[in-house]
């Protein structure tokens, strides 16, 4: 019903302020300004090769849409901002499946989606390849915006597991923002200790 009200009635653009009308997440002007990246510098690669699609920093517009799909119920900003960034992924990755990072099933209640599956489930929409939820959060951590950069590799230490099998080729895990790297790094432990083989990372902003 509220995904419906946000179609029907007019609202704001959640990068801008200005009215949306009947256009669905972002304004054409916002997405216009959509740019991915390939990144070869982050904590997620000890060795400078690319690995990494964003389409920025966590500022302007990006943080507001992020926020507003986050803590706001804008499901369908996730839309244009997984186009987007499916937009980066280079073809020479071969991506096999995209994975979203898990929320815990407490939070998952609570917020009503994922909203790292939802951008996710965009980005494998226009890459053409399924979207695997195979990642389970086996215990409610604290939240990492509201630790110390010390204390999120603790926070996350086994916080994650697989469940089912895993496709051969490369694993695309999808996230909404990398700040240290801490989260994505849980996450490709379970992978990898599960069989993964190549894994590639896509953030909305870092």
């Amino acid at each position: 019903m509220l995904d419906l009200l946000r179609r029907l009635l007019p609202r704001p653009c959640p990068g801008c302020g200005e009215q949306l009308g009947r256009a669905a997440g972002l304004c054409t002007r916002c997405r216009a300004g959509l740019r991915p990246r390939t990144e070869q510098h982050s904590p997620l690669s000890p060795t400078p090769v690319p690995h990494l699609v964003t389409l920025g920093r966590y500022q302007g517009v990006l943080r507001r849409a992020v926020r507003a799909l986050k803590y706001g119920g804008a499901r369908d900003v996730a839309g244009a901002l997984g186009s987007a960034l499916a937009g980066g992924v280079p073809a020479d990755w071969q991506v096999a499946a995209v994975v979203p990072v898990p929320l815990h099933s407490s939070r998952q209640r609570q917020r009503g989606y994922n909203q790292a599956e939802l951008l996710a489930q965009a980005v494998a929409a226009e890459l053409g390849v399924p979207c695997l939820p195979v990642l389970l959060r086996t215990r409610a951590t604290a939240q990492q915006a509201k630790l110390h950069a010390s204390e999120r590799g603790a926070n996350l230490a086994g916080a994650f597991r697989v469940r089912g099998p895993l496709p051969t080729g490369t694993l695309l895990l999808v996230d909404d923002v990398l700040t240290t790297g801490h989260t994505l790094q849980a996450c490709r432990d379970a992978l990898s200790a599960a069989g993964a083989g190549d894994l590639k990372y896509a953030v909305v902003a870092r």
